[in-house]
């Protein structure tokens, strides 16, 4: 059994972000960094010995690469590619694949997660989603608006037509049909009401935001619930709808503050409002200079993991008793402003950012 090539040789690679993977003329593994055991998720020990056309479902492109490099055709090939791998994610990876004179070892493979594709792809199915979910709602609520008219008519004639001995008895189910009714329109008004409000655009103050919805949710969470600020003042202010954004930020803090229930009960629960600049930006594939970095992070209990891929679709929640729409209102108006609303979640801290665009 091979044994890790003398590390003596190789230390300093496990000090790299990237992977490395060091084969012998057979393609098997001698060597992988720390880095390599954090991506293939196992143990040197475990990657020892594997062939490379075994650590991925599709890598017969890399293993011709790597026949290319054992016979010396180049000194190093640059390739991106998408690897896959049974029961888990793919990985998107910038490949860079290098022959060396070592007839023991010749060839030695960099795996960097392409980050920026990931990113890409990313937000082009947030857009395409989002897209998606404005025409379904409208849709949808139209069809719904109609037939609700009538059927809220029909009960309060019934009401109106029934016996007096009868009207006590059955007033009751219709008050049911009349309120369910009502409840039903308020819900379709929300899901219109992106679509029907005017884009009022004036100067934006993020800050001014984000105290607002500070002060809100302070006044509806006044014990056990702790908002911290952690302003950048540099920020400038840009054009946009402040009571949009506003809606939104608040959208995604009460969420935040609902799913915090335990930890308020307890005291030591925590919402951040955190804002940066952050530089040369690619929003829907449009570069951009510099960009608003708004984070609302809390530290609670995480979104579960089934619909985090989800969350943003309508009428998904993951509180019992939500609507489903403060997530995709919040999506939709960030949109308007050119931007997208990114999420990372895991039990103890769930961080919302959102990205726009500044002058």
């Amino acid at each position: 059994m091979h044994v890790k090539t003398p590390t003596h040789i190789y230390d300093g690679l496990d000090l790299l972000s990237s992977a490395v993977i060091i084969l012998d003329a057979e393609s098997r593994v001698r060597y992988a960094n720390a880095a390599a055991e954090n991506l293939f998720e196992h143990s040197f020990k475990t990657l020892a010995n594997q062939k490379l056309e075994d650590l991925f479902l599709n890598g017969e492109h890399l293993v011709d690469v790597f026949g290319e490099a054992v016979q010396h055709r180049f000194a190093d090939k640059r390739l991106d590619l998408t690897l896959e791998r049974a029961g888990r994610e793919p990985l998107q990876v910038h490949v860079i694949v290098t022959a060396l004179d070592n007839p023991d070892t010749p060839v030695l493979i960099e795996l960097r997660e392409n980050v920026k594709q990931l990113k890409l792809d990313r937000e082009e199915r947030l857009l395409d989603q989002s897209q998606l979910n404005k025409e379904l709602i409208r849709n949808l609520a139209h069809e719904i608006k109609n037939p609700l008219g009538g059927i809220r008519g029909a009960a309060q004639l019934l009401e109106f037509e029934l016996p007096e001995r009868q009207l006590k008895e059955l007033r009751e189910y219709t008050q049911v049909i009349i309120k369910e009714a009502d409840r039903l329109q308020t819900l379709v008004d929300r899901l219109l009401a992106p679509h029907r409000r005017p884009h009022i655009v004036g100067d934006v103050n993020i800050h001014e935001v984000c105290e607002r919805v500070r002060s809100l949710i302070v006044a509806e969470f006044p014990v056990g619930l702790t908002i911290k600020r952690d302003y950048d003042l540099s920020v400038p202010e840009f054009r946009g709808d402040k009571e949009q954004l506003i809606q939104a930020v608040l959208n995604i803090a009460h969420n935040a503050a609902q799913a915090l229930s335990s930890r308020i009960a307890e005291g030591d629960a925590q919402i951040t409002l955190r804002t940066r600049v952050a530089r040369q930006v690619t929003l829907a594939k449009v570069r951009y200079r510099l960009a608003l970095d708004l984070h609302i992070i809390d530290n609670g209990p995480g979104i579960p993991s089934d619909i985090q891929d989800r969350i943003f679709y309508p009428l998904v929640s993951g509180r019992e008793g939500g609507s489903g729409l403060g997530l995709t209102l919040a999506q939709t108006f960030v949109q308007q402003h050119m931007g997208v609303i990114e999420c990372e979640s895991r039990p103890g801290c769930t961080d919302f950012r959102i990205l726009i665009p500044l002058p």
